[in-house]
């Protein structure tokens, strides 16, 4: 995945021997692990971030909420599907951000986690950085896997540098959300390349994001 462009609700549960990415967390462990929502229009995404074993991409992410910076502007608008992948091996997955790739907004990009360092992996609701280069991710342009990825880990071929991307938590509620999100109608005119035919028509609109309890 290339980086591009980017109701408050109370929501609970109950993590005993929690998995985050493979890697196993206990039910006090994974209760200190800071958690977010983001309102979209098509719904909400509740994602665990995973400051433990990801600190600076978890980290960054949580920066983006916390100053607001997904507030407006920001939305997702790229959709990765069998029907239109050009990678090799295929994966599936929702990217989204700040809408204007040079939204001066834009926090400096943060150094790669890859998930050899974490031992987190890409699987079915897991939030990672778009990266052009390593070191290049930050919070401006992330995904969410649809369906696990392993594509995308460290030591994949999924890109040429056999880096990976920076897997930083795992979407907890509205699994629901990001599939109807997949679903979304794409234009076969716009993106060029690599991305031609994977952007939305319309983007789904990110309307706030907030920690919550």
């Amino acid at each position: 995945m290339s980086g591009g462009g980017a109701r408050r609700r109370r929501f609970t549960g109950t993590l005993l021997g929690w998995a985050m990415g493979c890697v196993t967390l206990t039910a006090a462990q994974a209760a200190e692990l800071p958690r977010v929502m983001l309102m979209t229009t098509e719904g909400p995404i509740v994602i665990a971030l995973d400051t433990r074993h990801a600190p600076r991409s978890a980290g960054d992410f949580l920066q983006y909420v916390q100053r607001g910076l997904y507030d407006q502007g920001a939305g997702f608008y790229r959709v990765v599907r069998r029907d239109n992948d050009h990678g090799t091996p295929p994966i599936e997955v929702i990217q989204g951000g700040l809408l204007d790739e040079n939204d001066p907004r834009a926090l400096p990009p943060v150094a790669h986690e890859s998930t050899r360092q974490t031992g987190l992996h890409h699987l079915d609701g897991t939030v990672s950085l778009a990266r052009g280069a390593p070191g290049t991710g930050g919070g401006a342009a992330f995904f969410i896997c649809v369906g696990p990825q392993p594509g995308l880990d460290a030591g994949a071929l999924r890109n040429p540098d056999g880096q990976g991307f920076a897997a930083l938590g795992q979407v907890v509620f509205g699994m629901d959300t990001v599939r109807r999100i997949h679903a979304g109608d794409t234009d076969p005119a716009l993106g060029e390349a690599y991305v031609q035919g994977q952007m939305l028509k319309q983007p789904v609109r990110l309307l706030w994001a907030r920690e919550v309890k």
